[in-house]
């Protein structure tokens, strides 16, 4: 006999999946371990076993794997519906979380926040600070709605819409030799030491800077590898080597080193605002329409002043 499944057959082998112990499971739920095994069966009714169990351990099979991934993405997105009507109840439009990287915060993202919250007032709003890959790993199971981040190419599954395209800057303790060159080249440090943002930052970001060496004949000896810009820039006034990023990093921080813009150099790198396809948090349509807005009246980083 087939029975419907119902939302509390799904909850009670999300618990079970978790716990991978029914006893424990079972009073997590506040229900007896009888009551949990036959919600189980009824599950299994179906013709599928989800669960493989002795006398010593459960086990979820293959299906039962299948069906977990599932439901942890329903309950996320019950979740989500949750905290929307909380939101309409509380008056509030929307509940947003943004993810972004530093140069962001030194860029678009102040103008966004005050567009948004004239616009809608009672707004929510909960900013992280993440890398890109962090970022875009949390945007695919919807566990962020907006993100800001730097990529050559969007994954499946993502929209982006790209924000700014700038060039980037070499970083140089103030007394460097090359300071006093009348014409500085990347070609005068292939001996130097460098630092650089983490790899685990972002591949594709990673991939074009080294590009540029690539472009010099060159391979740099990276002594130090970090997602956090103040963090290089220290380094770099301390003596500990020369950096390379993105030129609005040049904006909104006090440390005594000197940017020398490589406008001459085919890299570029973008800022954009990235977003899942299947997020339906009215707020991303809200957000994307000011960005939008912003980049159409000529938003320019270049005359404003942790990660990249």
């Amino acid at each position: 006999m087939n029975y419907q499944i119902e939302l509390r057959h799904l909850l009670y082998f999300k618990v079970l999946a978790e716990e991978l112990h029914f006893r424990r499971a079972a009073e997590k739920l506040f229900i007896a371990q009888p009551g949990l095994s036959r919600q189980i069966k009824q599950l299994e009714s179906y013709g599928v076993t989800l669960f493989e169990r002795n006398k010593r351990n459960v086990q979820m099979t293959e299906a039962g794997i299948y069906l977990f991934q599932e439901v942890k993405e329903l309950f996320r997105h019950l979740d989500q519906i949750e905290t929307q009507l909380q939101s309409f109840a509380n008056g509030k439009i929307s509940t947003l979380k943004l993810g972004f990287i530093g140069s962001a915060v030194q860029t678009i993202l102040p103008e966004l926040l005050v567009n948004l919250k004239q616009q809608q007032p009672d707004i929510e709003l909960s900013l992280h600070e993440l890398a890109n890959e962090t970022q875009l790993d949390l945007l695919e199971k919807k566990e962020l709605d907006l993100g800001f981040v730097r990529l050559s190419e969007t994954p499946p599954g993502l929209h982006s819409l790209p924000i700014h395209t700038e060039h980037f800057s070499l970083v140089l303790p103030n007394d460097h030799p090359l300071l006093k060159s009348p014409q500085p080249s990347l070609d005068a440090l292939k001996d130097e030491s460098f630092i650089l943002f983490s790899k685990n930052y972002s591949h594709s970001y990673y991939d074009l800077v080294m590009s540029i060496f690539s472009d010099h004949k060159f391979i740099p000896k990276v002594t130090l590898r970090t997602v956090n810009a103040l963090t290089i820039f220290n380094m770099v006034a301390q003596g500990l080597g020369v950096a390379i990023v993105p030129s609005s990093l040049k904006n909104g921080y006090h440390v005594d080193v000197t940017f020398l813009e490589l406008n001459t150099l085919p890299q570029r790198t973008t800022l954009s605002l990235v977003w899942n396809a299947q997020n339906r948090n009215p707020g991303i349509p809200l957000v994307t329409q000011i960005i939008t807005s912003q980049v159409k009246k000529g938003y320019n980083t270049s005359n404003r002043g942790n990660e990249a």
